[in-house]
């Protein structure tokens, strides 16, 4: 009884859109009107088919033209994203254009059709038109919508981050484009998917009540994407990385090159893309979050002077602090923590130098460098190993191999 009931329950979800049966009487009836034609209709009616034909052509033309001025002045002039993000742009902008084709040449289509005596707008043929123009319409519709937020996004993030005066709320903006970019096309997709399914007949009333069920099993079968999504979410509304930044991940590191939904790129020194999930991304170090520090431990030999060694630190650093070089990256003077250890070759010195966020580096080269010819000039040491060659087996010299035969 439970398996009848069941069977009675489920009754089937397509109602009959169009009648075979009727669909080739219309087919018959048209190619019997056809042939009464005399040969004067025939070359008008055909003339008329190659006028509509040739108009859907201009149509698309011009439409492709339209559209590029369009993509042209809502672009920003400097995309700051990925190479991969522009090649999913240009592909959505190619499936617009292909849903375009389909939905003007279905219109021409019937436009051919009913040039030659077939009423498109009614019967059997008419209903399967009028449901596949529809189904064009929704998906040329959503993929435009998709297109038009992408590039709205786009722009309101560029000029977002132009008259952001921190350049840390820059990064976080162009970080949250491609995670609302995502977003707002999964919403767009799933109406116009529904929409779509509605036209062919499709009662989508049991899909929506199954999608709760379908969501629930899919969350337990795939607790690791959900969490990857979660876990990215959180990192960007903390602000903890933003595209931009200089992080590590266990053993590699890199520039945060895009961070979608589910994971975050870097970008190696060597130009190596690493891609990781957000679920494998368990701790983060990032290197560029507000300001960032110049390292330095420096090894001077015993016998060097260490009060004149810290003097020639402070010297370098107010040095570098006038350059125009350099003085937009120095936050403040240098910390000299003082004689961190007592080496087997040396003293260890260490400091740091407080910079820029991601130019810690460049600093650190430059320091270093001018440090280096500091203590050259003031007669500090630096120590390096020195290698002697000592052997038993040495060869004994001429004299001493004289005195020995005599």
């Amino acid at each position: 009884m439970a398996n009848l009931a069941m069977s009675e329950s489920a009754a089937p979800v397509f109602r009959e859109v169009v009648s075979l049966d009727a669909l080739t009487e219309e087919f018959r009836h048209f190619a019997a009107n056809i042939q009464n034609l005399s040969p004067e209709e025939l070359a008008i009616r055909a003339a008329w088919s190659v006028g509509i034909i040739v108009g859907a052509v201009a149509i698309l033309w011009l439409l492709r033209y339209c559209l590029r001025l369009i993509a042209r002045w809502l672009r920003p002039k400097r995309d700051k994203h990925s190479g991969e993000a522009k090649v999913a742009r240009r592909s959505v902008g190619d499936m617009t254009m292909v849903a375009a084709r389909f939905v003007i040449g279905m219109f021409a289509l019937g436009a051919v059709f009913f040039t030659w005596g077939f009423d498109v707008r009614t019967g059997a043929l008419g209903n399967v038109l009028l449901v596949i123009w529809r189904a064009g319409i929704i998906i040329l519709v959503a993929l435009a919508a998709v297109e038009l937020c992408g590039f709205a996004i786009n722009r309101m993030v560029s000029s977002g981050a132009k008259r952001s005066s921190s350049a840390r709320r820059a990064a976080q903006l162009r970080t949250l484009a491609p995670l609302i970019q995502g977003i707002a096309t999964s919403i767009v997709a799933l109406v116009a998917l529904m929409m779509t399914l509605s036209q062919f007949g499709l009662d989508v009333g049991p899909l929506i009540a199954g999608a709760g069920i379908f969501g629930l099993a899919f969350g337990f079968g795939a607790q690791t994407l959900v969490k990857d999504f979660l876990t990215g979410i959180f990192l960007i509304l903390e602000d903890t990385v933003s595209v931009g930044d200089i992080v590590g991940i266990g053993d590699f590191g890199g520039v945060v090159e895009e961070m979608s939904l589910r994971t975050i790129k870097l970008r190696d020194y060597d130009g190596t893309l690493r891609v990781f999930p957000y679920s494998e991304a368990q701790v983060i170090h990032n290197r560029t979050k507000l300001f960032s520090y110049a390292v330095f431990e420096l090894e001077i030999s015993y016998s060097s002077d260490i009060d004149k060694a810290f003097a020639l630190l402070e010297s370098t650093s107010q040095a570098m602090m006038a350059d125009e070089a350099f003085k937009d990256f120095i936050l403040s003077p240098i910390d000299i923590a003082g004689v961190d250890r007592l080496d087997s070759s040396g003293v260890i010195l260490k400091a740091r130098i407080k910079t820029a966020p991601g130019k810690q580096w460049s600093v650190q080269r430059a320091f270093l460098q001018r440090i280096k010819s500091a203590f050259d000039g003031a007669g500090i040491d630096i120590p390096f190993p020195h290698l002697k060659l000592v052997s038993p087996d040495a060869p004994i010299p001429f004299g001493d191999r004289h005195a020995e035969s005599s």
